[in-house]
């Protein structure tokens, strides 16, 4: 996987069809979509329950390109080789989910997996400092996770410190929660390259009128 800094749109199937995860896979990077991000939530660490590593492995055959897991989940550790094995490209853990997150980190690269680390809104750019030369992705949340369709909270400060403490550092910088056309050009701005959306991409779509998916996704697009 050939590291680039040009913005990646990466739509959330939280907000897809669940009855037809591999139809809307397809149909999303069919319509223009980069990445495809799984939002996994064990109603423990954020108030909701969605998706494991079956569901991972039974998309997987239906995903071209990146498959972008996001672990909200705690303790992360034990899930880890599950999904590296069910195909995940990227795995990103909460530096908030536990005590351990270099070891965190350590376990995801040793996986074969891409290691991510995700902060919570309330979490400073500083809890990065010691694990920076450990990531390939920090994913910043502009919403308190746990549910879609959420309002995007400002950080674009965050976003640029954390695109100055990454340098020439090839890290991806991700952004997590009400990115819209109107969001989405003040992230870029401050440094971000991934972009996931999840009901801003699949609003008024579904895998029988896909293109309103393409539509979406650029509008994003257009307004960066």
């Amino acid at each position: 996987m050939t590291f680039d800094r040009s913005v990646k749109i990466a739509p959330s199937i939280l907000s897809a069809d669940f009855a037809n995860f591999g139809k809307e896979c397809e149909a999303i990077e069919a319509q223009g979509a980069d990445w495809v991000h799984v939002d996994v939530m064990d109603g423990h660490f954020v108030p909701n329950i969605t998706f494991g590593p079956d569901t991972c492995k039974a998309i997987r055959p239906h995903i071209k390109g990146v498959m972008d897991v996001h672990l909200m989940i705690a303790p992360v550790d034990p899930f880890i080789e599950a999904f590296a094995a069910a195909g995940a490209d990227f795995i990103t853990a909460h530096v908030e989910a536990g005590p351990h997150i270099h070891r965190t980190l350590q376990a995801i690269r040793a996986s074969g997996a891409k290691a991510g680390v995700a902060l919570n809104p309330g979490t400073p750019a500083s809890a990065l400092d010691s694990v920076m030369d450990m990531v390939d992705l920090v994913c910043v949340m502009t919403v308190n996770p746990g549910f879609g369709g959420q309002k995007f909270i400002p950080l674009e400060g965050k976003i640029a410190a954390i695109r100055e403490m990454i340098g020439d550092r090839e890290i991806h910088i991700e952004i997590d929660g009400g990115v819209t056309p109107v969001t989405a050009p003040g992230c870029v701005g401050a440094g971000a390259d991934v972009l996931v959306a999840g009901s801003a991409v699949f609003k008024g779509g579904s895998v029988d009128n896909p293109e309103v998916y393409g539509e979406n996704i650029r509008a994003i697009r257009n307004a960066i």
